[in-house]
């Protein structure tokens, strides 16, 4: 069973869990990507105790998932805005969006949709072969070790 932290795993799973497996980050992430910016719109929307959301945001931060931003001098008031770091994630977050929709979603449907703004169509993540553009499923997808495990450390 993994502890608290993940340092001995040689895992990127186990490496990301290190900065967003943590019940709350991924919903920040989540309402960073809706467009809240403003710690008081964070803890309207997740109902999260300040010194929680505090510690969580200034994580995210150092983590390079936010950039911390003054948007008032008198008194300093900060801003909270997603870098291309935490825009990565978008597909992981629809991955798990979607996952929970089918899985343990609302008898009403779900919650968001994920909207192409070009045409307006759903959108969908999908495995994709990167040598012949094919779409696989998870049938599909055999992991293989990479070089972290195959060579020499």
């Amino acid at each position: 069973m993994l502890g608290r932290t993940y340092d001995s795993q040689l895992c990127s799973i186990a490496r990301t869990l290190e900065i967003v497996g943590e019940r709350w980050t991924l919903l920040i992430i989540r309402d960073a990507q809706l467009g809240l910016r403003r710690f008081e719109e964070f803890q309207d929307s997740l109902g999260i105790a300040r010194n929680v959301l505090t510690n969580r945001l200034s994580k995210l931060v150092d983590d390079g998932l936010l950039e911390r931003v003054c948007y008032q001098e008198r008194p300093a008031r900060y801003e909270y805005r997603p870098t291309a770091k935490a825009k990565d994630l978008l597909t992981a977050v629809l991955s798990l969006m979607h996952w929970g929709d089918e899985y343990v979603g609302e008898p009403a449907g779900p919650p968001r949709i994920a909207n192409h703004v070009g045409c307006g169509g759903d959108v969908r993540e999908q495995l994709v072969c990167t040598h012949c553009g094919q779409v696989v499923g998870p049938d599909a997808v055999h992991l293989l070790p990479g070089p972290a495990l195959t060579s020499p450390a």
